[in-house]
């Protein structure tokens, strides 16, 4: 619904800075109410009696309870909720308009969705030209692989991309290959957030414990031993 309605409206206020928050103002209200459509109920707080009170001299008796009145107290209240409107809003089904043309969306999006693109290329270039052990290739594509991991996209690619070589048998590293393979591994973990524990965090964790390097005769080092810091 606030595609379809609102999407023109603010378009057409573009170039108004006031009438731009004001609209942002507006969709987070209604942002907010759709997540939160009931009050807060307010509840009675009780006070303890406090310590030793019951040592005191001057405590009243608990008075004696009229059974009718209570009843009765009981009867209105019932009385009353049998009569008051059901708690939840029956939902009215209604036809929402289709809103502008996804073409629209795509055109105004279509130079991220571009770079992004790029930047996924980059990232896969980098990783083929280390595991093909074409290192003077690699390290000039190294500071943009890097800068690249400050995407969620970027860091799904990388763990794609080093996945396949592990099923190809190519986990076994020499010392360059290794260094590269865990400065891009920290460099993801580095930039991960909460919310990609489950993903990019969970995807990365049967790669480092496959790739690895071979220290000397009967001696490995494993990725995770480099990694392992990482929250």
């Amino acid at each position: 619904q606030l595609v379809a309605y609102d999407v023109k409206r603010m378009k057409a206020d573009e170039g108004n800075k006031q009438k731009i928050l004001r609209h942002i103002k507006e969709l987070a209200e209604k942002l907010y109410k759709n997540e939160n459509p009931y009050p807060a109920v307010t509840m009675h707080k009780v006070q303890k009696p406090t310590e030793g009170c019951h040592l005191r001299l001057h405590q009243k008796p608990f008075p004696h309870l009229d059974e009718g009145t209570v009843q009765w107290i009981i009867d209105q209240a019932t009385a009353k909720l049998q009569t008051a409107p059901p708690a939840v809003k029956a939902e009215k089904k209604c036809m929402v308009p289709s809103g502008p043309p996804i073409a629209a969306i795509l055109e105004r999006n279509g130079n991220a969705l571009a770079n992004s693109a790029r930047r996924l290329e980059v990232v896969r270039n980098c990783i083929s030209y280390v595991f093909e052990n074409k290192m003077l290739e690699a390290k000039k594509l190294f500071p943009a692989v890097l800068r690249a991991m400050k995407g969620r996209a970027a860091r799904h690619c990388l763990t794609q991309e080093l996945h396949l070589h592990v099923q190809q048998n190519r986990a076994v590293l020499d010392h360059q290959q290794f260094d590269f393979v865990i400065r891009m591994m920290n460099c993801c973990l580095q930039d991960c957030t909460a919310m990609d524990e489950h993903g990019i965090a969970a995807a990365l964790l049967p790669l480092v414990t496959a790739f690895c390097r071979k220290l000397s005769p009967g001696i490995t080092q494993f990725a995770y031993s480099c990694v392992q810091e990482h929250v």
